[in-house]
């Protein structure tokens, strides 16, 4: 299956899944890198440090200091890593209604952690683009 380009696909397609895991940023060490490795959902090296975005219950387990707690809407659409605009369709949207968008695009999908209180609102909202690029 090939990757999707064209923005007007992605969003007829996108179909957003609201995985159940609750999640939280947080910084590691880099000699707790090994420890943490298969435990974290995604881990991004910054100047400042190891990022990481793991279950908030982990890192209460291991207690981390972390953000708040975020849930992931994944859409399902194969997005192309050159595609052009769904990341800002998607984060416009939710802007609007006032809930923050952090976008991860990985290989085939791109995933959205959005604040807990805030994830079944913004779910709604993104398949309400979808309906509406159907019909557009």
């Amino acid at each position: 299956m090939n990757a999707e380009v064209c923005l007007e696909k992605l969003l007829q397609n996108m179909n957003p899944q609201l995985q159940e895991e609750v999640y939280v940023f947080c910084q590691i060490q880099e000699s707790q890198l090994k420890d943490y490795l298969d435990q974290c959902l995604c881990i991004f090296r910054e100047r400042e440090g190891l990022s990481a975005i793991l279950s908030q219950s982990l890192a209460e387990q291991l207690q981390l200091e972390a953000s708040g707690a975020f849930r992931q809407i994944s859409l399902q659409v194969f997005s192309s890593l050159d595609a052009v605009g769904l990341t800002a369709a998607v984060a416009t949207e939710l802007a609007n209604c006032g809930i923050s968008a952090n976008v991860v695009a990985a290989l085939h999908h791109d995933h959205v952690f959005v604040p807990e209180e805030k994830a079944q609102q913004a779910l709604q909202l993104l398949r309400g683009i979808g309906n509406r690029a159907q019909y557009s």
